[in-house]
C-alpha cells in the first residue's frame, strides 16, 4: 500500500454530502499540479509561464496535471499534499477526494471498487515535456510490494488539442530490440557513471501519432516522448530509471533503484530481474501494445460521438480505460457509464449536468477552474446530460476504474474512428 498519507481531514463529513447533493453526484475539483526536478515542461497544458517554477526552481518545473488523484506523488521534498485532488465546495478548495472516498466509499465509487480495494485505485494526468522522459519501467504488485508499494500498469492517448507542436522528441522508445541479451543490459548498467550508458542503442522508436495511445504492463522498458500525453494508470508512482543521461542531462543511480529494497541497489542480476524480458523483447511489440480510438456506438448523426481511447487488460485484468465524448455545437447527450470517472474538458464549453465547463485558455497556479470534475457511481450510472454551448466542438476526456467496463475492446481491434 502507498505509505504516505493525505494531510487534511474532512473537518465536517456532512460537507461531503452536501457537494453531492449539490452538484447531484458530480464533484467539481480543483486543478493538481506536480513538478518533476529530472525533466523540462513543455509548457503546453495550460499553466500560465510564470508560474512553471511554483514549487521553487530546486523541485524543478511543473510538467505534469493530475486528475481525480487519491495518489501521492512520490517526489522528493514533496509538500504535504501533492497529487490529491481538491474538491471545490462554494468556489474553495475544501477537502481532497481521497477524504471523500474515506468517507462515503461505495456512494462515489460503487461497491464493488469499494470492497475490493478500498479506494479509488487509478488516477489520469497530463505530462507535457520539452524532450523525451528516460527509457524506465514500473514495477509489478509483487516486485512493489518489497517496499511497501503497489505496481504501475499506465496507459497512454496524445489529445489532438495539446499536441498542435510535437516539441523536441515526439517518439517513444519501447522495450527492446528482439535479440537483446541480458548481457548487453548488464553493460549499459555497468557503465551508467560513463555518460550515456547507450540503452536507447538496445531499444525501437515508433514515431507518435496524435489521437492515438498506448498501453503499457508494468516491468515493461518506455522512453515516452514529447507529445502531451494523457495517461490513465493505476495509483501509484514507482519506477525505475535504466538510462543514465538524456538530452544531456544526468539521471542518478538513485532514480534507478529507488523502489527497490536497499539491499538489492547494487546487484544487477535483481536490477535486470526487474524487467519482464519476453514482453520487452517482443517482435511483435506495437501489435500488443497500441491503441487506436473506437467508436463506442454510431451516433454522428445526434450530433455526437464517443470513442474508446483507452481499452486492453493488463495481465488478464481490465484495470482501467477511457473514452472522448465529442458534442458539436449546439448537440445535447445524456451519457450513461458503468461506473464513476474523473473527466477533463480539452476543448470548448457547455454544461456537465448542473455544472458548467469550461476549457480554459490559460490557469494561474492556484486558481480554480470549470474544466475538471468527479461523477459519482450513481450518477454515471443513471446518465449524466452534456450540452456544448459554443460554436466549436466539446471534447472531454474520461477515465474509469478496474472492472468498470469489462465489454471495452480488445487490442488489435480493427476498427478505426
Amino acid at each position: 500500500m502507498n505509505t504516505i498519507a493525505p494531510p487534511n481531514k474532512v473537518s465536517n463529513p456532512a460537507s461531503v454530502n452536501k457537494a453531492l447533493e449539490k452538484g447531484e453526484g458530480i464533484l467539481r475539483l480543483a486543478p493538481t499540479w506536480v513538478p518533476r526536478s529530472f525533466l523540462m515542461p513543455g509548457r503546453r497544458i495550460k499553466l500560465a509561464p510564470q508560474d512553471i517554477y511554483a514549487y521553487g526552481a530546486n523541485r524543478g518545473g511543473i510538467d505534469e496535471r493530475w486528475f481525480a488523484s487519491t495518489t501521492p506523488a512520490a517526489n522528493e521534498n514533496r509538500v504535504a499534499d501533492e497529487g490529491f485532488s481538491y474538491i471545490v465546495v462554494d468556489g474553495k478548495k475544501s477537502f481532497t477526494l481521497h477524504e471523500a472516498v474515506d468517507h462515503l466509499g461505495e456512494k462515489l465509487i460503487g461497491k464493488p471498487m469499494w470492497d475490493k480495494y478500498k479506494r479509488w485505485p487509478v488516477y489520469s494526468k497530463f505530462f507535457d515535456n520539452m524532450g523525451p522522459i528516460p527509457h524506465h519501467m514500473h514495477q509489478s504488485d509483487e516486485q512493489a510490494a518489497l517496499v511497501g508499494q503497489q505496481g504501475k500498469p499506465e496507459s497512454y492517448y496524445f489529445p489532438p488539442q495539446l499536441n498542435s507542436i510535437g516539441n523536441n522528441f515526439p517518439y517513444t522508445f519501447f522495450g527492446l530490440e528482439p535479440g537483446t541479451t541480458k548481457e548487453d543490459l548488464r553493460r549499459c548498467l555497468q557503465n551508467w557513471n560513463k555518460g550515456d550508458n547507450g540503452i536507447l542503442d538496445l531499444s525501437k522508436a515508433y514515431r507518435l501519432q496524435p489521437g492515438t495511445g498506448w498501453l503499457v504492463p508494468p516491468c515493461v522498458l518506455h522512453a515516452p516522448g514529447s507529445l502531451v500525453t494523457y495517461e490513465p494508470q493505476w495509483g501509484s508512482d514507482v519506477f525505475g530509471m535504466y538510462q543514465s543521461m538524456v538530452e544531456g542531462r544526468v539521471v542518478p543511480w538513485s532514480l534507478l533503484v529507488k523502489d527497490m529494497p536497499p539491499e538489492k541497489h547494487n546487484d544487477l542480476d535483481f536490477i535486470i530481474g526487474q524487467l519482464d524480458w519476453e514482453a520487452n523483447v517482443n517482435p511483435r511489440f506495437k501489435e500488443a501494445h497500441f491503441l487506436e480510438p473506437i467508436p463506442v456506438a454510431d451516433t454522428l448523426s445526434s450530433g455526437y460521438q464517443d470513442k474508446w481511447i483507452v481499452y486492453g487488460k493488463v495481465k488478464g485484468k481490465e484495470l482501467f480505460s477511457a473514452k472522448e465524448l465529442t458534442l458539436m455545437p449546439g448537440a445535447k447527450a445524456t451519457i450513461k457509464d458503468n461506473g464513476a470517472y474523473g473527466i477533463v474538458a480539452v476543448q470548448g464549453f457547455g454544461k456537465i449536468g448542473n455544472h458548467p465547463l469550461r476549457t480554459p485558455a490559460m490557469i494561474r497556479f492556484g486558481e480554480l477552474t470549470e474544466d475538471e470534475y468527479f461523477v459519482t457511481n450513481d450518477a454515471a450510472k443513471s446518465g449524466v446530460v452534456f450540452e456544448n454551448l459554443g460554436e466549436e466542438p466539446l471534447v472531454t476526456l474520461r477515465y474509469f476504474g478496474p472492472d468498470v467496463n469489462p465489454g471495452s475492446p480488445a487490442i488489435g481491434s480493427t476498427r478505426r474512428a
